[in-house]
């Protein structure tokens, strides 16, 4: 087995569990959530080994970076990582319904797998689950809770070229 690392993160949106291998990120977890996820006994505390992480998301919490440059190693079934991928396509500062990405990913008619496979997205914030919004345009569900997705959302829109001008 690969060597895994873990470290945390103190972010805007609360403490974040970092998760890396020789692959790439493997995970970005909020501590506190629906499905709060802790370090495994046979990972090692690497900060070394998630330096890049953490430059990364400090420059995205200070509005500075709008897309991440990270190998990134989800695991997942094939139709997660096809929608995981779809979430990589969205815009920073956009959004994106759960129809949406049934369409991108060729399965119009999934829109509530999509939202499943939205909800196991385990590399949070990288990859932009708190960019898929409902039909309708209100904030569905969010791991890390609906304010903390009001949050990223409110912080891309107000860096992003798709803001208007004031």
């Amino acid at each position: 087995m690969t060597d895994v690392y873990y470290d945390y993160f103190e972010s805007p949106v609360g403490r974040l569990l970092l998760v890396a291998d020789g692959q790439g990120l493997r995970h970005v977890h909020f501590e506190r959530g629906r499905e709060a996820l802790a370090p495994d006994a046979e990972w090692d505390r690497g900060p070394g080994a998630l330096h890049e992480t953490r430059t990364q998301l400090k420059a995205y919490f200070a509005g500075k970076l709008r897309e991440f440059d990270l190998p990134l190693a989800p695991q997942g079934t094939d139709f997660q990582q096809r929608v995981w991928l779809a979430l990589l396509r969205i815009p920073y500062g956009a959004t994106a319904s759960y129809g949406d990405i049934a369409r991108a990913v060729g399965e119009p008619n999934a829109s509530r797998a999509v939202g499943a496979a939205n909800g196991q997205n385990p590399i949070a914030i990288v990859i932009p689950c708190h960019r898929v919004i409902g039909a309708n345009g209100t904030l569905t569900g969010y791991g890390g809770g609906l304010p903390n997705k009001r949050f990223l959302l409110d912080l891309e829109q107000k860096h992003s070229a798709f803001a208007l001008a004031p």
